[in-house]
């Protein structure tokens, strides 16, 4: 017998956006631990802070992944496009979470010094960003993407 609270589940599981999210969450939290050498005082952080922090970062990384969802649900006004994501569509997908990223890693350790890279990590000439950062937000989104159209298409 099915319920009406297993059909809620159900739809919920179904939407786009809470595919996305969780998509994001899951590639993005590993990323972030391989980052953590390329940052200043995080390979010898505490065990729980390193973790805290990262999981943090993975949460804004699945927020930046779902507003680059959106950009492209409005775009192309289908909240569905991710089910057959177009070149179009993952380019904006990603041009997206690499302007977010810009502007947050730039405010980040520019302006709030939330945290330092470290001598090792490769940085854009002219701006300063961490290159990982940025080839996080240019390698993932095409995964998170066909990932969620795996689920959700089935």
């Amino acid at each position: 017998m099915v319920t009406a609270g297993m059909r809620n589940a159900r739809s919920i599981l179904d939407l786009p956006e809470f595919n996305v999210l969780l998509f994001a969450f899951l590639v993005n939290y590993p990323w972030e631990f391989l980052q953590v050498p390329f940052f200043a005082g995080m390979p010898t952080a505490g065990h729980w802070d390193a973790i805290l922090f990262c999981t943090r970062a993975t949460g804004g990384d699945a927020l930046i992944a779902l507003a680059g969802y959106w950009v492209v649900a409005f775009f192309w006004g289908n909240r569905y496009w991710i089910l057959q994501p177009r070149l179009p569509h993952l380019g904006v997908f990603i041009a997206v979470g690499i302007a977010i990223t810009i502007v947050f890693e730039w405010h980040a350790t520019e302006i709030a010094q939330r945290w330092i890279y470290a001598e090792h990590m490769p940085v854009l000439p002219v701006l300063g960003t961490g290159l990982l950062p940025l080839l996080q937000w240019a390698l993932l989104p095409p995964l998170i993407a066909w990932l969620v159209s795996r689920q959700i298409g089935r």
